[in-house]
Protein backbone atom coordinates (compact mmCIF):
# COMPACT_ATOMS: atom_id res chain seq x y z
CA UNK A 1 0.00 0.00 0.00
CA UNK A 2 1.82 3.05 -1.28
CA UNK A 3 -0.94 5.54 -2.47
CA UNK A 4 -2.98 8.30 -0.97
CA UNK A 5 -5.33 11.07 -2.93
CA UNK A 6 -6.26 13.82 -0.75
CA UNK A 7 -9.49 15.29 -2.02
CA UNK A 8 -10.14 18.85 -0.77
CA UNK A 9 -10.82 22.24 -3.05
CA UNK A 10 -9.02 24.10 -0.12
CA UNK A 11 -4.59 22.94 0.03
CA UNK A 12 -3.85 20.92 2.36
CA UNK A 13 -1.85 22.03 5.29
CA UNK A 14 1.76 20.80 4.44
CA UNK A 15 2.19 19.44 8.11
CA UNK A 16 -1.02 17.43 7.22
CA UNK A 17 0.80 15.80 4.01
CA UNK A 18 4.11 15.10 5.90
CA UNK A 19 2.12 12.66 8.26
CA UNK A 20 1.15 10.89 5.09
CA UNK A 21 4.90 10.85 3.83
CA UNK A 22 5.85 10.10 7.28
CA UNK A 23 3.62 6.60 6.75
CA UNK A 24 5.41 5.53 3.34
CA UNK A 25 2.78 7.01 0.67
CA UNK A 26 2.94 8.86 -2.08
CA UNK A 27 0.29 11.69 -2.54
CA UNK A 28 -1.66 13.18 -4.92
CA UNK A 29 -4.04 15.93 -4.35
CA UNK A 30 -6.89 16.21 -6.04
CA UNK A 31 -9.47 19.92 -5.65
CA UNK A 32 -13.12 19.35 -8.24
CA UNK A 33 -13.94 16.10 -9.57
CA UNK A 34 -11.83 16.57 -13.18
CA UNK A 35 -8.61 16.51 -11.20
CA UNK A 36 -10.12 13.30 -9.02
CA UNK A 37 -10.89 11.80 -12.58
CA UNK A 38 -7.45 12.59 -13.97
CA UNK A 39 -5.63 11.63 -10.68
CA UNK A 40 -7.95 8.29 -10.89
CA UNK A 41 -6.52 7.28 -14.14
CA UNK A 42 -2.60 7.39 -13.23
CA UNK A 43 -2.63 6.50 -10.11
CA UNK A 44 -4.37 3.58 -8.35
CA UNK A 45 -5.41 5.24 -4.26
CA UNK A 46 -5.24 2.97 -1.75
CA UNK A 47 -6.19 5.81 0.93
CA UNK A 48 -8.29 8.09 -0.46
CA UNK A 49 -8.67 11.39 2.36
CA UNK A 50 -11.80 13.51 0.93
CA UNK A 51 -13.57 16.50 2.46
CA UNK A 52 -16.94 16.56 2.83
CA UNK A 53 -17.70 19.02 0.20
CA UNK A 54 -16.49 19.45 -3.06
CA UNK A 55 -17.53 22.74 -5.75
CA UNK A 56 -18.79 20.40 -8.66
CA UNK A 57 -20.07 16.90 -6.96
CA UNK A 58 -21.12 15.60 -3.66
CA UNK A 59 -19.33 13.31 -1.28
CA UNK A 60 -21.77 10.36 -1.48
CA UNK A 61 -21.82 10.32 -5.37
CA UNK A 62 -17.95 10.83 -5.41
CA UNK A 63 -17.88 7.95 -2.67
CA UNK A 64 -19.60 5.75 -4.92
CA UNK A 65 -17.50 6.72 -7.90
CA UNK A 66 -14.62 5.56 -6.48
CA UNK A 67 -15.60 2.07 -5.03
CA UNK A 68 -17.13 1.73 -8.19
CA UNK A 69 -13.70 1.83 -9.40
CA UNK A 70 -11.63 1.35 -6.45
CA UNK A 71 -13.33 -1.05 -4.39
CA UNK A 72 -10.65 -1.86 -1.82
CA UNK A 73 -9.79 1.99 -1.72
CA UNK A 74 -9.51 2.95 2.13
CA UNK A 75 -12.07 6.49 2.83
CA UNK A 76 -11.49 9.07 5.14
CA UNK A 77 -14.19 11.64 5.29
CA UNK A 78 -12.87 15.19 6.56
CA UNK A 79 -16.36 16.58 8.50
CA UNK A 80 -17.30 19.49 10.19
CA UNK A 81 -17.99 19.29 13.68
CA UNK A 82 -22.08 19.89 13.13
CA UNK A 83 -21.67 16.36 10.78
CA UNK A 84 -22.00 14.22 12.80
CA UNK A 85 -24.88 12.28 11.07
CA UNK A 86 -23.34 12.93 7.81
CA UNK A 87 -20.00 11.02 9.18
CA UNK A 88 -22.66 8.08 10.06
CA UNK A 89 -23.91 8.10 6.94
CA UNK A 90 -20.47 8.08 4.99
CA UNK A 91 -19.46 5.06 7.40
CA UNK A 92 -22.93 3.34 6.04
CA UNK A 93 -21.31 3.83 2.81
CA UNK A 94 -18.50 2.46 2.79
CA UNK A 95 -15.95 4.69 4.72
CA UNK A 96 -13.70 3.51 6.47
CA UNK A 97 -13.34 6.10 9.18
CA UNK A 98 -13.71 9.83 9.56
CA UNK A 99 -11.98 13.13 11.50
CA UNK A 100 -13.56 15.70 12.98
CA UNK A 101 -12.21 19.32 11.93
CA UNK A 102 -9.88 20.94 13.19
CA UNK A 103 -7.84 17.61 13.29
CA UNK A 104 -3.94 17.09 14.66
CA UNK A 105 -1.44 15.76 13.12
CA UNK A 106 -1.55 12.76 15.66
CA UNK A 107 -5.13 11.86 14.81
CA UNK A 108 -4.49 12.03 11.14
CA UNK A 109 -1.65 9.97 11.18
CA UNK A 110 -3.22 7.00 13.43
CA UNK A 111 -6.59 6.99 11.06
CA UNK A 112 -4.13 6.99 8.29
CA UNK A 113 -2.05 3.93 9.93
CA UNK A 114 -5.62 2.48 10.94
CA UNK A 115 -6.83 2.45 7.14
CA UNK A 116 -3.33 1.29 5.72
CA UNK A 117 -3.89 -2.03 8.16
CA UNK A 118 -7.12 -2.48 7.23
CA UNK A 119 -6.34 -2.59 3.41
CA UNK A 120 -3.68 -5.50 4.01
CA UNK A 121 -6.47 -7.16 5.91
CA UNK A 122 -8.81 -6.85 3.06
CA UNK A 123 -6.07 -8.50 0.11
CA UNK A 124 -7.87 -11.36 0.08
CA UNK A 125 -11.61 -10.59 1.70
CA UNK A 126 -15.03 -9.72 -0.58
CA UNK A 127 -17.00 -7.45 0.65
CA UNK A 128 -19.40 -5.97 -1.64
CA UNK A 129 -22.59 -6.64 0.17
CA UNK A 130 -24.31 -4.01 2.45
CA UNK A 131 -24.36 -6.73 5.13
CA UNK A 132 -21.23 -7.84 4.59
CA UNK A 133 -19.14 -4.14 4.56
CA UNK A 134 -21.24 -3.59 8.06
CA UNK A 135 -19.78 -6.90 9.68
CA UNK A 136 -16.43 -5.48 8.71
CA UNK A 137 -17.32 -1.81 10.23
CA UNK A 138 -17.61 -3.25 13.73
CA UNK A 139 -14.95 -6.28 12.97
CA UNK A 140 -12.18 -2.93 12.45
CA UNK A 141 -13.77 -1.14 15.67
CA UNK A 142 -13.41 -4.68 17.68
CA UNK A 143 -9.61 -4.92 16.12
CA UNK A 144 -8.52 -1.94 18.37
CA UNK A 145 -9.28 -2.89 21.20
CA UNK A 146 -8.24 -6.28 23.40
CA UNK A 147 -11.56 -7.39 24.13
CA UNK A 148 -12.91 -10.98 23.38
CA UNK A 149 -14.79 -10.91 20.21
CA UNK A 150 -17.76 -13.99 19.47
CA UNK A 151 -17.99 -14.88 15.79
CA UNK A 152 -21.22 -17.17 15.05
CA UNK A 153 -22.39 -17.86 11.81
CA UNK A 154 -23.24 -21.16 9.70
CA UNK A 155 -20.32 -23.58 9.01
CA UNK A 156 -18.40 -22.25 5.44
CA UNK A 157 -19.25 -18.63 5.82
CA UNK A 158 -15.35 -17.66 6.77
CA UNK A 159 -15.61 -17.23 10.48
CA UNK A 160 -11.97 -18.17 10.58
CA UNK A 161 -11.32 -16.24 7.92
CA UNK A 162 -12.47 -12.87 9.51
CA UNK A 163 -10.45 -13.80 12.76
CA UNK A 164 -7.87 -13.62 10.60
CA UNK A 165 -8.79 -10.42 9.53
CA UNK A 166 -9.21 -9.00 13.34
CA UNK A 167 -5.73 -9.72 13.90
CA UNK A 168 -4.17 -8.65 10.91
CA UNK A 169 -5.69 -4.98 11.54
CA UNK A 170 -5.40 -5.03 15.23
CA UNK A 171 -2.42 -3.71 16.81
CA UNK A 172 -1.28 -7.47 17.41
CA UNK A 173 -0.54 -8.13 13.63
CA UNK A 174 3.31 -8.21 13.89
CA UNK A 175 2.22 -11.76 16.65
CA UNK A 176 1.09 -15.08 16.50
CA UNK A 177 -2.03 -15.81 15.29
CA UNK A 178 -2.94 -19.46 16.47
CA UNK A 179 -6.25 -21.04 15.42
CA UNK A 180 -7.57 -24.09 17.16
CA UNK A 181 -10.69 -26.47 16.24
CA UNK A 182 -12.00 -27.52 19.70
CA UNK A 183 -13.97 -30.10 17.65
CA UNK A 184 -11.06 -31.75 15.70
CA UNK A 185 -8.55 -32.75 18.75
CA UNK A 186 -9.50 -35.11 21.23
CA UNK A 187 -11.52 -34.33 23.97
CA UNK A 188 -8.09 -36.73 26.31
CA UNK A 189 -5.91 -34.13 24.55
CA UNK A 190 -7.33 -30.75 24.28
CA UNK A 191 -6.57 -29.46 27.93
CA UNK A 192 -3.05 -30.28 27.22
CA UNK A 193 -2.92 -28.65 23.47
CA UNK A 194 -4.47 -25.61 25.31
CA UNK A 195 -2.05 -25.22 28.14
CA UNK A 196 0.80 -27.08 27.94
CA UNK A 197 2.28 -29.19 30.42
CA UNK A 198 5.19 -30.39 32.20
CA UNK A 199 7.37 -33.46 31.83
CA UNK A 200 6.05 -35.75 33.75
CA UNK A 201 2.66 -34.63 33.91
CA UNK A 202 1.02 -37.72 32.29
CA UNK A 203 2.20 -40.85 30.48
CA UNK A 204 4.27 -39.95 27.65
CA UNK A 205 5.48 -36.60 28.89
CA UNK A 206 8.87 -36.29 28.63
CA UNK A 207 9.34 -32.85 28.13
CA UNK A 208 8.20 -29.93 28.52
CA UNK A 209 5.58 -28.62 26.13
CA UNK A 210 4.18 -25.03 25.92
CA UNK A 211 0.27 -25.18 25.24
CA UNK A 212 -1.88 -22.65 22.41
CA UNK A 213 -2.23 -20.12 24.55
CA UNK A 214 1.29 -19.28 25.38
CA UNK A 215 2.10 -19.58 21.54
CA UNK A 216 -0.12 -17.11 20.95
CA UNK A 217 1.12 -14.61 23.69
CA UNK A 218 1.25 -11.16 22.46
CA UNK A 219 -1.25 -12.22 20.02
CA UNK A 220 -4.24 -13.60 18.78
CA UNK A 221 -5.37 -16.90 19.68
CA UNK A 222 -8.71 -18.59 17.77
CA UNK A 223 -11.16 -21.19 19.76
CA UNK A 224 -13.06 -22.38 16.93
CA UNK A 225 -15.96 -24.84 17.26
CA UNK A 226 -15.70 -23.87 20.90
CA UNK A 227 -19.32 -25.17 21.56
CA UNK A 228 -17.24 -28.41 21.39
CA UNK A 229 -15.66 -27.24 24.38
CA UNK A 230 -16.29 -30.18 27.14
CA UNK A 231 -17.80 -28.51 30.41
CA UNK A 232 -15.16 -29.02 32.66
CA UNK A 233 -12.75 -27.68 30.50
CA UNK A 234 -15.07 -24.63 29.74
CA UNK A 235 -14.56 -23.79 33.76
CA UNK A 236 -10.33 -23.93 33.50
CA UNK A 237 -11.26 -21.75 30.19
CA UNK A 238 -12.84 -19.01 31.94
CA UNK A 239 -11.11 -18.79 35.03
CA UNK A 240 -7.82 -17.96 31.95
CA UNK A 241 -9.84 -15.62 30.39
CA UNK A 242 -10.61 -14.04 33.98
CA UNK A 243 -7.34 -14.01 35.36
CA UNK A 244 -5.42 -13.48 32.27
CA UNK A 245 -2.66 -16.23 33.64
CA UNK A 246 -2.69 -19.82 33.34
CA UNK A 247 -0.43 -22.99 34.76
CA UNK A 248 0.77 -25.89 32.57
CA UNK A 249 -0.40 -29.45 33.31
CA UNK A 250 1.59 -31.10 36.46
CA UNK A 251 2.83 -27.65 37.31
CA UNK A 252 1.46 -24.99 39.75
CA UNK A 253 3.62 -22.16 38.40
CA UNK A 254 1.60 -18.80 36.88
CA UNK A 255 2.37 -18.09 33.39
CA UNK A 256 1.02 -14.28 32.58
CA UNK A 257 -0.43 -14.17 28.68
CA UNK A 258 -1.13 -11.51 27.09
CA UNK A 259 -3.64 -12.99 23.97
CA UNK A 260 -6.85 -11.44 22.43
CA UNK A 261 -9.14 -14.20 22.18
CA UNK A 262 -11.88 -14.76 19.68
CA UNK A 263 -14.34 -17.22 20.28
CA UNK A 264 -16.23 -18.93 16.96
CA UNK A 265 -19.29 -21.40 16.58
CA UNK A 266 -21.79 -22.51 14.13
CA UNK A 267 -24.26 -22.63 16.79
CA UNK A 268 -26.24 -20.05 18.93
CA UNK A 269 -24.13 -20.52 22.59
CA UNK A 270 -27.05 -18.23 24.12
CA UNK A 271 -29.55 -21.43 23.67
CA UNK A 272 -27.03 -23.63 24.32
CA UNK A 273 -26.25 -21.86 28.07
CA UNK A 274 -30.02 -21.06 28.59
CA UNK A 275 -29.80 -25.31 27.79
CA UNK A 276 -27.14 -26.10 30.25
CA UNK A 277 -25.34 -27.34 27.75
CA UNK A 278 -22.95 -24.50 27.58
CA UNK A 279 -21.85 -22.64 30.79
CA UNK A 280 -23.57 -19.67 31.39
CA UNK A 281 -20.53 -17.64 32.92
CA UNK A 282 -18.04 -18.91 29.86
CA UNK A 283 -20.61 -17.65 26.92
CA UNK A 284 -20.96 -14.07 29.00
CA UNK A 285 -17.34 -13.63 28.83
CA UNK A 286 -16.79 -14.63 25.08
CA UNK A 287 -19.79 -12.22 24.09
CA UNK A 288 -17.97 -8.91 25.35
CA UNK A 289 -17.87 -8.37 21.14
CA UNK A 290 -20.36 -10.36 19.11
CA UNK A 291 -20.35 -10.49 15.23
CA UNK A 292 -22.29 -12.67 12.91
CA UNK A 293 -20.98 -13.28 9.61
CA UNK A 294 -24.10 -13.81 7.47
CA UNK A 295 -24.72 -16.76 4.71
CA UNK A 296 -23.94 -16.14 1.57
CA UNK A 297 -27.86 -16.20 0.31
CA UNK A 298 -28.04 -13.27 2.81
CA UNK A 299 -25.29 -11.43 1.20
CA UNK A 300 -25.83 -12.16 -2.90
CA UNK A 301 -23.64 -9.48 -4.55
CA UNK A 302 -20.86 -10.84 -2.83
CA UNK A 303 -21.57 -13.90 -4.73
CA UNK A 304 -20.54 -12.75 -8.76
CA UNK A 305 -16.93 -11.04 -7.08
CA UNK A 306 -16.20 -13.60 -4.96
CA UNK A 307 -16.59 -16.20 -7.83
CA UNK A 308 -14.46 -14.32 -9.66
CA UNK A 309 -11.92 -13.92 -6.66
CA UNK A 310 -11.50 -18.25 -6.92
CA UNK A 311 -11.35 -17.85 -10.82
CA UNK A 312 -8.23 -15.43 -10.22
CA UNK A 313 -6.94 -17.55 -7.41
CA UNK A 314 -7.07 -20.70 -9.38
CA UNK A 315 -6.94 -20.20 -12.80
CA UNK A 316 -4.54 -17.09 -13.03
CA UNK A 317 -6.92 -14.49 -14.18
CA UNK A 318 -7.53 -16.80 -17.61
CA UNK A 319 -11.34 -17.35 -17.44
CA UNK A 320 -14.10 -15.70 -17.54
CA UNK A 321 -18.05 -15.83 -16.12
CA UNK A 322 -20.87 -16.16 -18.74
CA UNK A 323 -24.03 -14.08 -18.23
CA UNK A 324 -25.93 -17.69 -17.82
CA UNK A 325 -23.47 -18.62 -15.22
CA UNK A 326 -23.61 -15.79 -13.38
CA UNK A 327 -27.41 -15.72 -13.39
CA UNK A 328 -26.85 -19.90 -12.11
CA UNK A 329 -24.31 -18.46 -8.97
CA UNK A 330 -27.05 -15.96 -7.95
CA UNK A 331 -30.54 -18.09 -8.28
CA UNK A 332 -28.61 -21.11 -6.42
CA UNK A 333 -29.16 -21.24 -2.34
CA UNK A 334 -25.53 -22.16 -1.23
CA UNK A 335 -26.08 -24.39 1.42
CA UNK A 336 -22.59 -24.92 2.04
CA UNK A 337 -22.08 -21.16 1.99
CA UNK A 338 -18.64 -19.63 1.08
CA UNK A 339 -16.11 -22.89 1.14
CA UNK A 340 -19.19 -24.29 -1.60
CA UNK A 341 -18.85 -21.80 -3.80
CA UNK A 342 -14.91 -22.20 -3.93
CA UNK A 343 -15.16 -25.95 -4.56
CA UNK A 344 -17.82 -25.14 -7.01
CA UNK A 345 -15.62 -22.73 -8.79
CA UNK A 346 -12.20 -25.16 -8.83
CA UNK A 347 -14.13 -27.81 -10.24
CA UNK A 348 -15.61 -25.55 -12.96
CA UNK A 349 -12.39 -24.80 -13.89
CA UNK A 350 -10.96 -28.08 -14.53
CA UNK A 351 -13.96 -28.79 -16.13
CA UNK A 352 -14.29 -25.85 -18.05
CA UNK A 353 -14.85 -26.17 -22.18
CA UNK A 354 -13.67 -22.89 -22.57
CA UNK A 355 -12.46 -19.76 -21.44
CA UNK A 356 -15.75 -18.16 -20.62
CA UNK A 357 -17.50 -20.50 -18.00
CA UNK A 358 -21.19 -21.38 -18.75
CA UNK A 359 -23.68 -23.01 -16.26
CA UNK A 360 -22.64 -26.41 -17.60
CA UNK A 361 -19.17 -26.05 -16.18
CA UNK A 362 -20.52 -25.05 -13.02
CA UNK A 363 -22.40 -28.73 -12.09
CA UNK A 364 -24.58 -27.04 -9.31
CA UNK A 365 -27.37 -29.30 -8.00
CA UNK A 366 -30.77 -28.87 -9.87
CA UNK A 367 -32.59 -30.09 -7.18
CA UNK A 368 -31.58 -26.86 -4.70
CA UNK A 369 -31.78 -24.65 -7.26
CA UNK A 370 -34.20 -21.25 -6.55
CA UNK A 371 -35.34 -20.26 -9.62
CA UNK A 372 -32.34 -20.89 -12.08
CA UNK A 373 -34.03 -20.12 -15.48
CA UNK A 374 -35.59 -16.98 -13.70
CA UNK A 375 -34.12 -13.97 -14.98
CA UNK A 376 -32.71 -11.40 -11.89
CA UNK A 377 -33.31 -8.20 -12.72
CA UNK A 378 -31.66 -5.31 -11.04
CA UNK A 379 -34.71 -4.44 -9.47
CA UNK A 380 -34.95 -7.60 -7.93
CA UNK A 381 -31.18 -7.28 -7.43
CA UNK A 382 -31.54 -3.68 -5.37
CA UNK A 383 -34.73 -5.17 -3.31
CA UNK A 384 -32.70 -8.01 -1.81
CA UNK A 385 -29.77 -5.73 -0.94
CA UNK A 386 -32.41 -3.51 0.72
CA UNK A 387 -33.84 -6.65 2.70
CA UNK A 388 -30.36 -7.99 3.91
CA UNK A 389 -29.60 -4.23 4.81
CA UNK A 390 -33.01 -4.31 6.54
CA UNK A 391 -32.35 -7.75 8.21
CA UNK A 392 -29.27 -6.59 9.82
CA UNK A 393 -30.53 -3.49 10.79
CA UNK A 394 -33.07 -5.44 12.98
CA UNK A 395 -30.61 -8.21 14.18
CA UNK A 396 -28.56 -5.69 16.04
CA UNK A 397 -31.61 -4.25 17.31
CA UNK A 398 -32.84 -7.67 18.63
CA UNK A 399 -29.54 -8.35 20.07
CA UNK A 400 -29.52 -4.91 22.10
CA UNK A 401 -33.42 -5.97 22.95
CA UNK A 402 -34.10 -2.92 21.58
CA UNK A 403 -32.01 0.05 22.94
CA UNK A 404 -31.71 2.17 20.10
CA UNK A 405 -28.18 4.05 21.78
CA UNK A 406 -26.53 1.01 22.16
CA UNK A 407 -27.80 -0.69 18.87
CA UNK A 408 -26.62 3.00 17.08
CA UNK A 409 -23.26 2.39 18.14
CA UNK A 410 -22.52 -1.37 16.99
CA UNK A 411 -24.03 -0.46 13.67
CA UNK A 412 -21.35 2.38 13.94
CA UNK A 413 -23.95 5.19 13.03
CA UNK A 414 -25.56 8.24 15.06
CA UNK A 415 -28.96 7.59 16.95
CA UNK A 416 -30.40 10.11 14.66
CA UNK A 417 -29.03 8.20 11.87
CA UNK A 418 -30.22 5.23 13.24
CA UNK A 419 -33.93 6.71 13.85
CA UNK A 420 -34.17 7.75 9.98
CA UNK A 421 -33.22 4.19 9.15
CA UNK A 422 -36.41 2.56 11.25
CA UNK A 423 -38.38 5.32 9.62
CA UNK A 424 -37.42 4.07 5.90
CA UNK A 425 -37.65 1.01 7.18
CA UNK A 426 -41.49 1.59 8.30
CA UNK A 427 -41.90 2.90 5.05
CA UNK A 428 -41.59 -0.18 2.69
CA UNK A 429 -43.74 -1.54 5.71
CA UNK A 430 -41.36 -3.45 8.02
CA UNK A 431 -42.60 -3.97 11.70
CA UNK A 432 -40.35 -2.18 13.94
CA UNK A 433 -42.42 -1.50 16.55
CA UNK A 434 -42.22 -5.58 17.45
CA UNK A 435 -38.26 -5.11 18.39
CA UNK A 436 -38.67 -5.54 22.26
Amino acid sequence: MNNLLWIDASVPAEEQLNCARAEGLQIRTARDLTSVLDACSSLRPDIVVMASQLPDIETRELMRVLKRHFDSCQIIVLVERDQHAFAAECLTQGAIDYLLKPFSAVQLQNTIRHAASVGRGLKDMVAVSVGSRQVLQLANRAAQTDATVLLNGESGTGKERLAQYIHQVSARRDQPYIAVNCAAIPENMLEAMLFGYNKGAFTGATQNQIGKFEAANGGTLLLDEISELPLPLQAKLLRVLQERELERLGSNQKIKLNVRVIAASNKDLRALAEQGQFRQDLFYRLDVLPLRWPALRERRDDIIPMAEFFMQKYGDGKYLLSPAAQQQLLAYSWPGNVRELENVMQRALVMARGIELQPIDLSLPAQVLTAAELPVSAEQLKHSKRTAEFDYVLGVLNQFNGHRTRAAAALGVSTRALRYKLAAMREHGVDTDAIA
